[in-house]
């Protein structure tokens, strides 16, 4: 495997992420923000952040396998929502879980959480990207 992921002592241990990664691989993958669009380009739970989250994650996912990649991979995320507040967390974290069930893995790589005022259309309430490693 390419990553570790790691909760070095000194540091709180979170649920959903682990603090650290280390990549051992020797490809880099950027996978391009993902939002919530099925593969014709429509808009995926509009209104409804946990089914966006999901399909937000689904879309990496597919990204990466794309090319050989997984989630087990991915050493970064980054996670933008519109009008963020912290009383969204429930639904992300739902998403996410939602997600993990039908990747058929656990989605723990060290992340950025980051409230943006609006992503490229109104109806997307998220958007994710990765950065993964690979042989």
């Amino acid at each position: 495997m390419t990553i570790t992921l790691v909760n070095p002592d000194g540091l709180p241990t979170i649920d959903v992420y682990r603090q650290v990664s280390v990549a051992t691989g020797s490809k880099l993958v950027f996978v391009a923000g993902q939002v919530a669009w099925d593969a014709d380009g429509k808009t995926v739970g509009e209104g409804d952040l946990a089914a966006q989250v999901e399909q937000c994650y689904l879309n990496v996912g597919t990204a990466l396998a794309g090319v050989g990649a997984s989630f087990q991979d991915v050493a970064k995320l980054n996670v933008h929502v519109a009008g963020w507040t912290p009383d969204q967390m429930p639904a992300l974290l739902d998403g996410i879980a939602r997600a993990a069930a039908r990747l058929g893995t656990t989605v723990t790589p060290p992340a950025t959480l980051l409230g943006v005022a609006a992503l490229d259309v109104p109806e997307h309430l998220v958007e994710v990207e990765a950065t993964a490693v690979i042989d």
